[in-house]
């Protein structure tokens, strides 16, 4: 049975930035500062209305307190998904931490209408599992002094997918390396990817994304998509 938590009920405050996996040896996460500090679970009109819609995809997920933890970064609106609905059941997914509201939403409908169904279309098995690399880190984008859109949980890094029938398809080793339905795969989802969200970065953008798809929330006056 879907279930979408009470608005109200607070989860635990978060012990630090979220782990990500060390890929390049540039992302790597931030500890928690004692000024970080978490405050009231969502009461905006806008992270209510953005959690009932989320809740009535089918998605189900907790609601998480306010924090900020300082220098840039923050959780504000972010809920931690638990699975995401497709036509049929749900997707499970691997290593995912806080999320913002929004990019939560993009993410559903992505997972659903783009990906579980190209999987259906093109591999001719349903999507089970979605694995990434995380969302929330409290770092800069890599080689630069900007904060990256993880440093406000607005950003997911895609790793790869399982299927119903125990297959997975690994950005990293079938980008390029795969089967020609493999790679259509994989070339169908982020094309879909890039209608959904504000920033999409594969492959082909740089040798720091050649493992995954980065899929950042939309930004006014931003969209960019390789």
């Amino acid at each position: 049975m879907r279930q979408w938590p009470a608005l109200l009920i607070l989860a635990s405050a978060l012990a630090g930035c979220s782990m990500l996996p060390d890929r390049s040896g540039r992302e790597t996460s931030t500890p928690r500062t004692a000024d970080s500090r978490a405050v009231a679970a969502p009461t905006r009109t806008v992270d209510r209305v953005c959690m009932a819609d989320l809740g009535g995809s089918g998605a189900r997920f907790t609601p998480l307190p306010d924090r900020y933890d300082g220098n840039g970064c923050s959780n504000l609106g972010t809920v931690q998904l638990i699975a995401l609905s497709s036509d049929d059941g749900e997707l499970a997914l691997s290593n995912l931490g806080a999320v913002t509201c929004p990019v939560s939403q993009a993410f559903a409908g992505w997972a659903r209408f783009g990906v579980d169904r190209a999987a259906r279309q093109i591999l001719g098995a349903k999507l089970a599992r979605i694995e990434t690399y995380g969302s929330y880190n409290c770092r800069n984008v890599a080689g630069s002094s900007r904060r990256s859109a993880h440093a406000t949980a607005s950003a997911i890094d895609i790793s790869g997918f399982v299927l119903s029938d125990g297959r997975r398809i690994s950005v990293l080793d079938d980008w390029d390396g795969g089967s020609a339905a493999y790679r259509q795969f994989l070339r169908t989802v982020q094309a879909s990817a890039c209608r959904r969200f504000g920033t999409v970065l594969g492959p082909d953008y740089n040798a720091a994304h050649r493992n995954h798809f980065h899929l950042e929330g939309v930004a006014e006056g931003k969209s960019f998509c390789r």
